[in-house]
């Protein structure tokens, strides 16, 4: 039974704590209302006002560090009070926001920092910054929220940024295809997550954390799978997961500051965190969390054999990010203890992916935007900052001791083989075969980008490294990426117990000791390492070679667009047309035929209607002739 959810009003300074919603959100307000009129530091605004989010944020951390009751809410006003239905604009700053206040903002002010560099001479480069601000402060929302609805908010908000960002160089149509794909595959996700709140409102009566976490266990357990079902399909749809992950690869379509943002510290972690706020729902049904925990195995080895058959810089770090976001749904899957290593490795992962997605900005901005590693080579020479923080970074990525993804993903792996019966080594055995590839294909892309044989293309004659303004955030990132993983697996654990529950008291039994399981993630992770080192330290291909069916699989997406496109969008694009045809020829064909009966009818009619007095009086003698005939038939017996 989950303890009784309580939270405590917030006063004094961390009453303010809105300003981390309203500062970013009044930056995109300004940004767009002034125009042209800001293009000349407008982008300084867009960096000052996440920064100074980030201060505040800090700021009310350690405020929050020094209460006893670690949950605090803030009521704005009132927002929805329809019968029974009383919604409230509030804002709930506990541990768990509170971290990811700090990841959104923290991460996101060095993406922003970096962004103003990367869009130096782009035209519009302030009403992206207004687009970033905009982004950034319906993040924020999303985490703060203090109920169901003001998070689906802040969700909607997320994913209309998300939009813009994607398709901003919307004159590109691979652009904009790739904005429109993910607006309308995260409207799949959107929808399940809108059904689960309104049953909520018909089981409970409210959408408030408190009263629906109170509230779970007086509900039966087929709606408690219904319920989960129905936010996990909102989950997906934002991080990327099966069976919604199509989108997410395409997103590289948008200015690499948007891939970094997006897939390192804010939209790819709405579905973790909507997992892990609703914990209470998801640890009381064991085959709600068997089904979380087979997304999160599925995907973390869909992503990452697909990204071992991608050329293009950004869009293996794409596969990658699918990857990675299937082991934290793997971790809060798992429930336990496992929801906070899964946040962890979500902290985590937004320093060394954020460093890895801006060094490949900075590897662009020296090769004149070319993508294709395979024309890469010998870029450590040139790029030696560029190299060294991202060096660091494919290091944390797969895995390696001691640095953070170490701390982060080798936990998780351990749980999966502390899970009741045979699924242990299933789903155990999926998190050490993905370890081991992603080890492979981050070292092939490692190799292939910075080492090995020059292949660059004529047009480039001298790389170059990026200006400081673009590399000091990577130096940043860097030491996130060494050092993060040691410091948060000793306190974040213990920080988050108030909202993810107290497992320290669990005991495990693993199949296989813990011991082992670390023996095993290091070996695989260096086989793999070694594999992608040997295979590709001389260079590759550069063209496309003929594969077998498994790299050609992965090649296609392992036909996940293909069946898309065959199970759902030729069905629905010959529905809309039969619709329509039904629309045109049927419902306004009746219409329009009435419509015309009528118009045809009174058109004929008028016609004796001729303004002659003597048709009249014609007309009236001939009536009455034709009545006098009717009575003398009738008197006469020939009507009888």
């Amino acid at each position: 039974m989950h303890e009784t959810v309580e939270y405590a009003a917030a006063d004094g300074f961390l009453s303010t704590v809105w300003l981390l919603v309203a500062i970013p959100l009044a930056s995109a307000a300004i940004l767009l209302l002034l125009g042209k009129r800001a293009d000349k530091w407008g982008h300084w605004l867009g960096v000052g006002s996440i920064a100074v989010s980030f201060v505040l944020g800090l700021a009310y951390f350690f405020q929050l560090r020094g209460l006893d009751n670690k949950s605090v809410e803030l009521t704005l006003f009132d927002y929805i009070q329809v019968g029974s239905l009383h919604v409230d604009f509030g804002l709930l700053f506990d541990p768990l926001s509170a971290v990811f206040v700090l990841l959104i903002t923290g991460v996101g002010s060095l993406i922003h920092l970096y962004a103003v560099g990367y869009m130096d001479h782009d035209p519009g480069r302030r009403k992206f910054f207004a687009y970033f601000n905009l982004f950034a402060a319906a993040m924020l929302l999303l985490v703060l929220g203090n109920n169901f609805v003001m998070l689906y908010f802040g969700w909607e908000g997320v994913g209309l940024a998300s939009y813009l960002l994607i398709a901003f160089w919307y004159e590109r149509p691979a652009a904009a295809t790739a904005g429109k794909k993910a607006f309308l595959m995260n409207r799949v996700g959107d929808a399940g997550f809108a059904i689960a709140i309104f049953l909520m409102f018909q089981q409970l009566g409210s959408v408030n954390y408190a009263d629906v976490f109170n509230g779970v266990g007086s509900l039966s357990s087929g709606v408690v799978l219904v319920m989960g079902l129905l936010l996990l399909l909102g989950a997906t749809g934002k991080s990327g997961q099966f069976p919604l992950q199509a989108w997410l690869p395409d997103a590289m379509e948008g200015p690499t500051p948007v891939s970094a943002l997006i897939h390192a510290a804010t939209m790819v972690t709405a579905g973790v965190y909507l997992i892990a706020r609703s914990n209470p729902i998801f640890s009381a049904n064991l085959t709600l969390q068997t089904v979380v925990v087979s997304v999160g195995a599925l995907t973390l080895l869909i992503g990452a054999i697909i990204g071992c058959a991608k050329d293009d810089i950004k869009r293996v770090l794409a596969w990658s990010t699918v990857s990675q976001i299937g082991y934290m749904f793997l971790g809060v899957g798992l429930g336990g203890g496992a929801y906070a290593l899964a946040i962890i490795h979500l902290l985590a992962h937004g320093f060394f992916k954020a460093g890895l997605f801006l060094g490949a900005g900075s590897v662009m901005h020296g090769m004149n935007d070319q993508t294709d590693i395979r024309r890469f080579g010998g870029l450590w020479r040139y790029m030696r900052v560029t190299w060294a923080t991202f060096g660091l970074a494919w290091l944390a990525i797969i895995g390696i001791p001691p640095l953070s993804g170490y701390f982060t993903k080798e936990p998780i792996i351990a749980a999966a083989f502390e899970r009741d019966g045979w699924t242990a080594w299933l789903f155990g055995m999926a998190a050490l075969l993905g370890a081991a590839i992603t080890a492979f294909y981050m070292t092939r892309l490692f190799v292939l980008t910075f080492h090995g044989p020059k292949r660059w293309t004529e047009d480039i004659e001298h790389p170059h490294e990026s200006p400081a303004i673009m590399t000091a955030p990577l130096v940043l990132l860097a030491v996130g990426s060494v050092a993060a993983g040691w410091l948060m697996s000793t306190s974040v654990v213990d920080w988050l117990t108030p909202v993810l529950g107290d497992h320290s008291g669990e005991e495990a039994h693993g199949v296989i000791s813990h011991g082992l399981i670390t023996a095993l993630s290091i070996v695989v992770t260096v086989l793999g390492a070694g594999l992608g080192y040997a295979l590709y330290r001389g260079g590759t291909a550069m063209q496309e070679q003929p594969a077998g069916p498994i790299v050609t699989a992965a090649r296609r997406n392992l036909y996940a667009d293909a069946f898309n496109e065959a199970v759902f969008e030729k069905p629905g694009i010959f529905l809309t047309r039969a619709l329509v045809f039904l629309d045109n020829r049927g419902i306004d064909g009746l219409v329009n035929g009435l419509a015309a009966a009528v118009g045809g009818g009174s058109s004929r009619l008028r016609r004796l209607q001729t303004g002659f007095v003597r048709s009249y009086a014609m007309s009236m003698l001939t009536g009455a002739l034709l009545v006098v005939a009717a009575f003398l038939a009738l008197q006469l017996g020939w009507l009888a």
